[in-house]
């Protein structure tokens, strides 16, 4: 079982925290779409060689349109691209179609043209409720939207969908975030995925808070909005199966579940990465290199071979991040007794007590640990 991820390499706004931004003529999107069809193409020519990971007898059980802004595609973009997946691989009978929309983009035309196209479940990148926060994160939608994006959703019979929510904003109060959250739960949204704010570098958030222009994150503040996160959203029966996603029982990502349990994924796009278990690809990421080579026949695209320490070190990182945790039997099965004793050595001296439990041969992380998810985890790596 497999999945594919499209990334969509243009995005119509530059968000202050994000460091991708792409704006793209009709034409160059429409270029866009016959190298993404393309690359479909040539990775099944020869199947079993270094660009298609998946075999012909796997199957396809997950699709997902990420990147920039996959809604702004048309109808015919996703039926091309969905069909010549179709053509090529082994696609599941029931298989989890996502396309990432913007709250703006949303209109009950659209989301027809999606459902017509195939697609079964969004991903809206609401970030908040709060018309200053919006602002703040120069947002292209306004809180009204926020609302409206969900009702039409249902409306149109998308009842598979998630929403993102970021905390830790500067001036953002844990009231304020009460009520985010409470809205997500009196809304009946089946999935969340929830971050706290990051300042990456090269951003204009970056800049401007060197600038003194903008209030940097207080990360004591994002903690503790986190952990009334986890508390409201259990008390209203949600599911924490990731550290950053919550369901309603049956609404899991299938998707993004089958990276933390270490599927294989074809990535297709500029820049996209793919993952077969023993090594890990990722395409060219300038549209144009991508779009060239393609034209001539050629997927342009780098690889490094995972050695038993990196691919210990990937299971450590992505399953303490999950309800289920690390599994100390595969562990022991997929590499050694050894390196079972040595993860489970290194836990009970590196790590304190309240951070993790043990259950049925598994590390879990509790919700204090989950905080300090990827500080335990380098303290495990070989």
């Amino acid at each position: 079982m497999a999945g594919i991820y499209l990334h969509i390499p243009f995005c119509k706004q530059a968000c202050y925290y994000c460091n991708f931004y792409f704006s793209t003529s009709l034409a160059l999107k429409e270029e866009l779409i016959r190298a993404l069809v393309r690359e479909i193409e040539l990775r099944n020519e020869d199947p079993g060689n270094e660009i298609n990971i998946i075999f012909p007898d796997e199957v396809i059980e997950t699709i997902y349109f990420g990147g920039g802004t996959p809604s702004l595609l048309s109808q015919d973009d996703l039926n091309s691209i969905l069909s010549s997946l179709k053509e090529n691989y082994h696609i599941a009978g029931d298989p989890e179609i996502t396309l990432e929309a913007n709250p703006d983009d949303i209109t009950i035309e659209k989301l027809n043209e999606w459902r017509n196209a195939g697609i079964n479940r969004l991903s809206i990148g609401i970030q908040s409720f709060i018309e200053r926060d919006l602002k703040w994160m120069n947002r292209a939608h306004n809180a009204v939207q926020a609302y409206d994006c969900i009702r039409l959703a249902r409306e149109s019979g998308f009842h598979n969908f998630s929403i993102d929510l970021i905390f830790g904003t500067p001036g953002l109060s844990d009231e304020e975030w009460v009520k985010n959250v409470q809205t997500v739960i009196d809304l009946k949204v089946p999935h969340i995925s929830s971050y706290a704010l990051t300042v990456e570098p090269k951003t204009a958030l970056q800049k401007m808070i060197a600038l003194k222009k903008k209030e940097d994150v207080n990360t004591d503040v994002q903690a503790n909005q986190y952990m009334i996160l986890m508390k409201m959203m259990r008390e209203a029966g949600y599911e924490h199966y990731e550290i950053s996603n919550f369901s309603l029982p049956g609404f899991r990502s299938r998707h993004n579940s089958s990276y933390w349990q270490g599927k294989k994924y074809i990535g297709i796009g500029p820049s996209a990465h793919s993952y077969n278990g023993n090594e890990r690809t990722w395409n060219k990421a300038n549209n144009s290199v991508y779009i060239q080579s393609l034209q001539n026949g050629i997927l342009s695209f780098e690889k490094e071979i995972l050695t038993d320490s990196q691919k210990s070190d990937e299971y450590i990182m992505t399953s303490l991040r999950t309800i289920e945790g690390m599994d100390l039997q595969r562990i022991e099965n997929n590499f050694s007794l050894n390196e079972r004793k040595r993860i489970e050595s290194a836990i009970e001296k590196e790590v304190e007590r309240e951070m993790y439990f043990f259950e049925n041969d598994h590390i879990i992380l509790t919700d204090e640990g989950k905080l300090f998810a990827d500080r335990i985890a380098v303290k495990l790596f070989t």
